[in-house]
Protein backbone atom coordinates (compact mmCIF):
# COMPACT_ATOMS: atom_id res chain seq x y z
CA UNK A 1 0.00 0.00 0.00
CA UNK A 2 1.69 3.92 -1.11
CA UNK A 3 2.63 5.53 2.12
CA UNK A 4 0.67 8.59 3.16
CA UNK A 5 2.21 11.89 1.59
CA UNK A 6 1.65 15.47 2.91
CA UNK A 7 3.06 17.59 -0.30
CA UNK A 8 4.66 21.28 0.42
CA UNK A 9 2.86 23.09 -2.63
CA UNK A 10 3.83 27.01 -1.74
CA UNK A 11 7.15 29.00 -0.42
CA UNK A 12 5.84 29.46 2.78
CA UNK A 13 5.68 26.04 3.85
CA UNK A 14 8.72 24.62 2.01
CA UNK A 15 10.59 27.40 4.21
CA UNK A 16 8.78 26.46 7.19
CA UNK A 17 10.17 22.73 6.74
CA UNK A 18 13.78 23.49 6.03
CA UNK A 19 14.46 23.47 9.60
CA UNK A 20 17.10 20.92 10.84
CA UNK A 21 15.10 20.40 14.17
CA UNK A 22 12.18 20.14 12.05
CA UNK A 23 12.89 17.87 9.92
CA UNK A 24 14.41 15.55 12.87
CA UNK A 25 11.29 16.12 15.16
CA UNK A 26 9.01 14.87 12.15
CA UNK A 27 11.94 11.72 11.51
CA UNK A 28 11.19 11.08 15.10
CA UNK A 29 7.71 10.78 14.69
CA UNK A 30 7.79 9.16 11.80
CA UNK A 31 9.84 6.34 13.08
CA UNK A 32 8.79 6.18 16.57
CA UNK A 33 4.83 7.21 16.44
CA UNK A 34 3.34 9.89 18.52
CA UNK A 35 4.78 11.34 21.45
CA UNK A 36 5.10 14.36 23.41
CA UNK A 37 6.93 17.24 23.34
CA UNK A 38 8.58 16.24 26.47
CA UNK A 39 9.68 13.02 25.27
CA UNK A 40 10.70 14.20 21.66
CA UNK A 41 13.10 16.62 23.92
CA UNK A 42 14.62 13.65 25.32
CA UNK A 43 15.12 12.15 22.00
CA UNK A 44 16.74 14.64 20.37
CA UNK A 45 19.01 16.08 23.04
CA UNK A 46 16.70 19.30 22.52
CA UNK A 47 14.78 21.56 25.54
CA UNK A 48 11.45 21.13 25.86
CA UNK A 49 10.17 24.81 24.67
CA UNK A 50 11.93 24.40 21.86
CA UNK A 51 11.09 21.19 20.56
CA UNK A 52 6.78 22.59 21.50
CA UNK A 53 7.70 25.31 19.32
CA UNK A 54 9.00 23.51 16.62
CA UNK A 55 5.85 21.12 16.65
CA UNK A 56 3.27 24.34 16.63
CA UNK A 57 5.11 25.18 13.90
CA UNK A 58 4.99 21.66 11.79
CA UNK A 59 1.37 21.54 12.55
CA UNK A 60 0.96 25.19 10.71
CA UNK A 61 2.10 23.44 7.30
CA UNK A 62 0.43 20.22 8.23
CA UNK A 63 3.22 18.22 8.69
CA UNK A 64 2.43 17.18 12.70
CA UNK A 65 -0.83 17.31 14.47
CA UNK A 66 -1.71 16.63 17.62
CA UNK A 67 -3.29 13.23 19.08
CA UNK A 68 -5.26 12.15 22.40
CA UNK A 69 -2.92 10.90 24.94
CA UNK A 70 -3.37 7.70 27.46
CA UNK A 71 -3.68 9.86 30.31
CA UNK A 72 -5.87 12.85 29.68
CA UNK A 73 -3.27 15.45 30.24
CA UNK A 74 -0.88 16.75 27.69
CA UNK A 75 -1.37 15.45 24.22
CA UNK A 76 1.50 13.65 22.20
CA UNK A 77 1.95 14.90 18.75
CA UNK A 78 2.07 12.57 15.70
CA UNK A 79 3.04 12.90 12.00
CA UNK A 80 0.33 13.82 9.47
CA UNK A 81 1.96 11.38 6.83
CA UNK A 82 4.57 9.24 6.26
CA UNK A 83 6.46 10.78 3.42
CA UNK A 84 6.96 14.83 2.84
CA UNK A 85 6.63 15.83 -1.14
CA UNK A 86 7.65 18.95 -3.24
CA UNK A 87 7.73 20.16 -6.46
CA UNK A 88 11.24 20.42 -8.19
CA UNK A 89 9.86 21.39 -11.65
CA UNK A 90 8.55 24.27 -10.96
CA UNK A 91 8.98 27.87 -13.17
CA UNK A 92 8.20 29.80 -9.73
CA UNK A 93 11.61 32.08 -9.08
CA UNK A 94 10.47 31.83 -5.27
CA UNK A 95 9.26 28.34 -5.23
CA UNK A 96 12.94 27.55 -6.81
CA UNK A 97 14.33 29.34 -3.84
CA UNK A 98 12.62 27.74 -1.50
CA UNK A 99 12.97 24.49 -2.79
CA UNK A 100 16.73 25.14 -3.07
CA UNK A 101 16.77 26.08 0.60
CA UNK A 102 15.40 23.45 1.80
CA UNK A 103 17.19 21.00 -0.28
CA UNK A 104 20.58 22.41 1.49
CA UNK A 105 18.88 22.00 4.64
CA UNK A 106 18.89 18.23 3.14
CA UNK A 107 22.30 18.01 2.00
CA UNK A 108 23.84 19.37 5.65
CA UNK A 109 21.37 16.34 7.38
CA UNK A 110 22.87 13.90 4.59
CA UNK A 111 26.11 14.85 5.57
CA UNK A 112 25.85 14.87 9.07
CA UNK A 113 24.21 11.26 9.07
CA UNK A 114 26.64 9.49 6.71
CA UNK A 115 29.58 11.14 8.83
CA UNK A 116 27.83 9.75 12.21
CA UNK A 117 27.87 6.49 10.58
CA UNK A 118 31.54 6.69 10.09
CA UNK A 119 32.33 7.53 12.82
CA UNK A 120 30.95 3.84 14.43
CA UNK A 121 31.35 2.20 11.12
CA UNK A 122 34.13 0.28 12.96
CA UNK A 123 31.42 -0.75 15.73
CA UNK A 124 29.34 -2.28 13.25
CA UNK A 125 28.88 -6.30 12.67
CA UNK A 126 30.83 -7.84 9.48
CA UNK A 127 27.28 -8.32 7.80
CA UNK A 128 26.25 -4.72 8.16
CA UNK A 129 29.74 -3.35 7.06
CA UNK A 130 29.40 -5.68 4.14
CA UNK A 131 26.40 -3.92 2.63
CA UNK A 132 26.53 0.07 3.71
CA UNK A 133 28.96 2.38 2.97
CA UNK A 134 29.26 5.18 -0.29
CA UNK A 135 29.14 4.73 -3.61
CA UNK A 136 28.01 6.43 -7.00
CA UNK A 137 27.96 5.83 -10.71
CA UNK A 138 28.08 8.09 -13.58
CA UNK A 139 25.38 8.04 -16.32
CA UNK A 140 24.56 9.85 -20.20
CA UNK A 141 20.90 10.03 -19.81
CA UNK A 142 18.04 12.67 -21.23
CA UNK A 143 15.52 13.88 -19.36
CA UNK A 144 12.64 11.64 -19.46
CA UNK A 145 15.30 8.60 -19.32
CA UNK A 146 16.31 9.72 -15.56
CA UNK A 147 12.93 10.66 -14.77
CA UNK A 148 12.07 7.18 -15.71
CA UNK A 149 14.99 5.46 -13.75
CA UNK A 150 13.76 7.47 -10.92
CA UNK A 151 10.18 6.06 -11.35
CA UNK A 152 11.49 2.50 -11.67
CA UNK A 153 14.17 3.57 -8.42
CA UNK A 154 10.57 4.17 -6.63
CA UNK A 155 8.68 1.13 -7.38
CA UNK A 156 11.65 -0.80 -6.24
CA UNK A 157 11.27 1.22 -2.53
CA UNK A 158 7.87 0.87 -2.56
CA UNK A 159 8.33 -2.96 -1.88
CA UNK A 160 9.39 -2.00 1.75
CA UNK A 161 6.72 0.24 2.50
CA UNK A 162 4.94 -1.77 4.45
CA UNK A 163 7.06 -2.08 6.69
CA UNK A 164 6.71 1.32 8.36
CA UNK A 165 4.22 -1.37 10.47
CA UNK A 166 6.67 -2.74 13.09
CA UNK A 167 4.43 -5.62 13.25
CA UNK A 168 5.17 -6.60 9.66
CA UNK A 169 9.05 -6.18 10.06
CA UNK A 170 11.44 -9.34 9.92
CA UNK A 171 13.74 -9.95 12.82
CA UNK A 172 17.12 -8.32 12.30
CA UNK A 173 16.11 -5.24 10.26
CA UNK A 174 17.30 -2.27 10.94
CA UNK A 175 16.03 1.58 9.69
CA UNK A 176 18.76 2.55 6.25
CA UNK A 177 19.05 5.72 5.20
CA UNK A 178 19.36 5.93 1.61
CA UNK A 179 20.33 9.39 0.15
CA UNK A 180 19.40 9.91 -3.67
CA UNK A 181 20.93 12.73 -4.96
CA UNK A 182 20.65 13.39 -9.00
CA UNK A 183 22.85 16.17 -10.31
CA UNK A 184 23.93 16.28 -14.03
CA UNK A 185 27.94 17.50 -13.63
CA UNK A 186 29.55 20.47 -15.93
CA UNK A 187 32.45 19.05 -17.91
CA UNK A 188 35.06 22.18 -18.94
CA UNK A 189 38.27 22.40 -20.33
CA UNK A 190 39.45 22.10 -16.66
CA UNK A 191 38.19 19.05 -15.83
CA UNK A 192 40.35 16.74 -13.52
CA UNK A 193 41.35 13.33 -15.03
CA UNK A 194 38.84 10.55 -14.85
CA UNK A 195 39.75 9.05 -11.23
CA UNK A 196 39.62 4.87 -10.68
CA UNK A 197 36.01 3.85 -10.24
CA UNK A 198 35.21 4.25 -6.35
CA UNK A 199 34.48 0.85 -3.96
CA UNK A 200 31.21 0.62 -2.68
CA UNK A 201 28.03 -0.60 -2.81
CA UNK A 202 26.33 -1.18 -5.76
CA UNK A 203 27.57 0.25 -8.84
CA UNK A 204 30.80 1.64 -9.15
CA UNK A 205 31.33 4.91 -11.17
CA UNK A 206 33.08 7.74 -11.27
CA UNK A 207 34.87 9.44 -8.47
CA UNK A 208 33.14 12.49 -8.93
CA UNK A 209 31.76 15.14 -6.18
CA UNK A 210 28.70 15.16 -8.42
CA UNK A 211 19.24 11.65 -0.61
CA UNK A 212 12.69 12.60 1.10
CA UNK A 213 12.67 12.21 -3.06
CA UNK A 214 12.29 12.97 -6.69
CA UNK A 215 11.37 15.76 -4.15
CA UNK A 216 10.89 13.26 -0.97
CA UNK A 217 11.73 13.09 2.20
CA UNK A 218 10.94 10.21 4.80
CA UNK A 219 12.86 11.55 7.26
Amino acid sequence: MPLSRVNLSDPVSLRGYAHPLRMALIGLLRRQGPMTATRAAEHLGESVPSCSFHLRQLAKYGLAERVPGADGRERPWRATAAVTTWDEGTEDPEMRAATDQLSAVLLARYVRRAEDFLARRAQEPTAWRAVTGFSDALLHVTPDELAELTRRMDALLAEYDDRTDPAARPDGTRPVALFQMLMPIEDGPAAAPAAPPAAGRGRPGEDDPSPDDHARADD
